[in-house]
């Protein structure tokens, strides 16, 4: 199969959205790790003050990380697809957090306008076409010295990475996806890790796209070699460093 994009992907979410919460749930430690990929931001005093972009926000996992480590903060959470940001904004939330529609590609056209503190991607940038055209959107939505923390599925870079991977893919996830009539998302979801930068390749990545002080951390379980933190920081320009 092809990979899905745009707008074939949304539709796909769509679709998908009814039971992604509970396929998320079967995943052990799901939650738990977004939290600690939140707290390795390094953002202080709970987020009070702060305003943080929720990037691809789905039904709202990463969203309830981001208010569980950072309850001051006022957070924007986005996602392209409309069934699953609706089963996010149904959900009880704090105040100071607001949901809006908007691709990663087009958040200047949805009215989504930084400066942010912090911009959080959990699961998006191997779903997007052009992952150095978001990175350059985020580095612009950033404040000078702001934070991204990205948290994805790339793969180490060991043969034992990818082969855990599909094992876990093709025993377990795509068939009760395809009992739940999803099972082209979840074919798209094995191939679009094994397709996309390993995570010493997405951290150049980051660096080419402007961003410093560069971490790629491990996720613990079945994840590690799997899954990732990149958290990096907006890189000040020479006339940003003299102000």
């Amino acid at each position: 199969m092809t990979l899905l994009r745009d707008a074939d992907l949304a539709a796909a979410f769509d679709h998908a959205a009814r039971s992604y919460d509970a396929l998320v749930a079967a995943n052990l430690g799901y939650h738990a790790h977004l939290r600690r990929s939140v707290r390795r931001l390094g953002l202080p005093d709970r987020g009070r003050g702060l305003r943080v972009l929720d990037l691809g926000c789905g039904t709202g996992a990463s969203t309830a990380a981001l208010a569980a480590v950072l309850p001051r903060a006022r957070i924007t959470a986005v996602d392209a697809s409309a069934g699953m940001l609706e089963r996010a904004a149904a959900k009880t939330w704090p105040d100071g957090v607001t949901f809006t529609r908007a691709p990663a590609e087009g958040l200047a056209e949805a009215g989504v306008q930084g400066p942010f503190d912090a911009v959080f991607a959990a699961y998006l940038f191997r779903n997007v076409s052009d992952p150095d055209a978001v990175l350059a959107t985020v580095r612009a939505l950033l404040a000078p010295g702001g934070r991204v923390g990205v948290h994805e599925y790339a793969l180490g870079g060991r043969r034992a990475d990818r082969a855990v991977w599909t094992l876990v893919c093709r025993g377990i996830v795509q068939p009760v996806a395809i009992m739940l009539g999803d099972g082209e998302l979840y074919r798209h979801l094995w191939r679009s890790v094994v397709e996309f930068d390993t995570a010493g390749r997405f951290a150049q990545r980051l660096r080419a796209a402007g961003f410093d002080r560069v971490r790629c951390l491990p996720l613990p379980g079945w994840q590690t070699g799997i899954a990732h933190t990149f958290v990096a920081r907006r890189a000040r320009t020479e006339h940003e460093e003299a102000r």
